[in-house]
């Protein structure tokens, strides 16, 4: 079988009713993903609906309240290099900053990352430790879930039939800083394990744990133990464990399970060093 049409909608609504008629579709945002997949032989879709044409999926904005909402079909270059992501949500733009490599970063959005839902992606665990929120539109109207609720399984998200992720909303940004670190065989390769963190107002942190297991990993109730606590090496040698206990990782060519769950405590304990070396400087 071979791929037979590509419709291009201008709207969110044409986008909706042309997936209705033809639900064998598949939705097509930048392509860096699916695009790839269909010139390995992995899918053949019978159609595609291309969103690049959709201008309300596009661009990143601040609200009066401060919190930010980026479009799903924002490049991740433009994520990357986006002025609004500071302090507490530099984590995103350092994310999109070390997804593959430029032409990846030209083509590929928010969005078609996180619809593919690879453990392995950037965009995951940096979402998850911002504490985003998004917006699922589909037949029956608009509907906003935590991220965390978002990844279902491994390659499985919470995305309903004929459902479009249509953005991504983050809280006002807090005045301290955050990073995203990833540990890979090769530049620009997927990660064998991430971590992202961002230190909090009251004296505390959010982390999260990508690439070892289906869904991010963050441990909230070993988190509140490190308030005030994040000079403590024991206090986050606990939430280092805690987060090897919620793990799942697999073995592939990129590290045996064993590996990545040593991995996690001591890429949790050097992103903290880094961020309190930052902040002292």
């Amino acid at each position: 079988m071979t791929t037979r049409y590509l419709e291009r909608p201008r709207s969110l609504e044409e986008a909706l009713e042309i997936k209705a008629s033809r639900p064998e579709a598949l939705f097509l945002a930048g392509g860096a993903t699916l695009i790839a997949m269909k010139n390995a032989g992995l899918i053949e879709p019978e159609g595609l609906i291309a969103l690049e044409g959709i201008q309300a999926l596009r661009g990143v904005t601040q609200g009066q309240d401060g919190s930010i909402r980026i479009g799903a079909m924002t490049r991740h270059r433009d994520t990357a290099a986006c002025p609004l992501l500071t302090g507490s949500l530099a984590l995103v733009r350092e994310a999109a900053s070390q997804i593959a490599n430029p032409p990846v970063r030209n083509m590929g959005t928010m969005g078609g990352s996180l619809a593919n839902a690879d453990p392995g992606a950037d965009y995951p665990a940096a979402l998850v430790a911002a504490e985003a929120e998004l917006e699922l539109i589909g037949p029956s109207g608009a509907r906003r879930l935590p991220i965390s609720d978002f990844f279902v399984d491994w390659y499985e998200t919470a995305l309903e039939e004929g459902e479009i992720l249509a953005s991504i909303h983050l809280p006002k940004p807090e005045n301290r800083p955050s990073t995203y670190r990833k540990l890979t065989r090769v530049s620009g390769d997927y990660a064998t394990a991430s971590c992202a963190v961002a230190l909090t107002a009251d004296g505390g942190l959010r982390a999260a744990i990508g690439a070892c297991g289906p869904a991010p990993l963050r441990a909230r109730v070993a988190e509140a133990t490190l308030l005030g606590r994040l000079h403590d090496p024991a206090a986050v040698a606990v939430l280092g464990e805690a987060l090897v206990a919620l793990s799942d990782p697999v073995d592939d060519v990129r590290g045996s399970a064993a590996y990545r769950r040593r991995l996690i405590p001591r890429l949790l304990a050097s992103t903290l060093d880094t961020l309190l070396e930052r902040e002292a400087a």
